[in-house]
């Protein structure tokens, strides 16, 4: 039991530190921006985030909804 728990932790360690390497070796360095509106690929497809599309839309149907007559 004991020994695969080091074994699953040692392998935990591994993995984090495989990620965190180019941000650890280069300097000033990050981990790149997960988020779709970051990605010039999807900005050029005219794909973007589901909520930031989302909040858009919902903008321009409160324009459009006369709130005085509801």
């Amino acid at each position: 039991m004991q020994t695969s728990f080091l074994t699953v932790l040692g392998l935990i360690a591994l993995a984090v530190v495989l990620l965190s390497v180019r941000v650890i070796i280069k300097k000033n360095g990050r981990f790149s921006s997960q988020h779709l509106s970051h990605s010039a690929a999807m900005r050029k497809r005219g794909i973007g985030c589901v909520q930031s599309e989302d909040r858009k839309e919902r903008q321009k149907a409160g324009k459009k909804l006369n709130v005085s007559q509801l």
